[in-house]
């Protein structure tokens, strides 16, 4: 019996070594994605958004954020790292208008909040910004959550969204 319960033992510190080296391959990637994240400096290359927002097309003009949401200066355990990614965008010619007069989007007027403050100075001014519910999902996939003002007038997108993710999006 005194073989059973020492194989147990031996077992239980395997798994202990395995959930912490599990725990440590999850940090990294969180320090990763922190890292890529760059809090506070604004970006303007448009690939990684056409990769996430494929429903939109080309872009051009883009001004975003990417925030790690929750961090503190404590250590916690490790677990997934939120990201927020925030800005605007050009679509080409005439994309705004298309989009928003697809009558299955039901596009209201509505007005963008939680604006940071770096990106401010990149909005439209006098802009008309309707956004779709529906639309929304579409863009999203449903996988992540997000949220997109067109203004028709400048062909512009605001966009805010958590974790989005390359495969969520859908064409067109």
């Amino acid at each position: 019996m005194g073989d059973m319960s020492e194989l147990g033992r031996r077992a239980m510190l395997a798994l202990g070594a395995v959930t912490a080296l599990g725990a440590v391959t999850v940090l990294a990637a969180c320090t990763s994605t922190a890292k890529h994240a760059d809090s506070g400096k604004v970006r303007t290359d448009p690939e990684p958004l056409e990769r996430r927002f494929t429903a939109l097309g080309p872009l051009s003009g883009a001004h975003w954020l990417g925030t790690v949401l929750g961090n503190d200066s404590r250590r916690s355990v490790p677990g997934p790292t939120d990201v927020r990614v925030v800005g605007t965008a050009q679509l080409r010619a005439n994309a705004v208008a298309v989009i928003t007069g697809a009558p299955q989007w039901n596009f209201r007027p509505r007005t963008p909040g939680q604006l940071p403050g770096e990106l401010t100075e990149f909005m439209p001014k006098d802009a008309r910004w309707v956004r779709s519910d529906s639309f929304d999902r579409e863009v999203t996939g449903g996988t992540y959550s997000g949220t997109f003002y067109l203004d028709p007038g400048t062909n512009t997108v605001y966009f805010d969204t958590t974790n989005p993710s390359v495969a969520a999006s859908t064409e067109p």
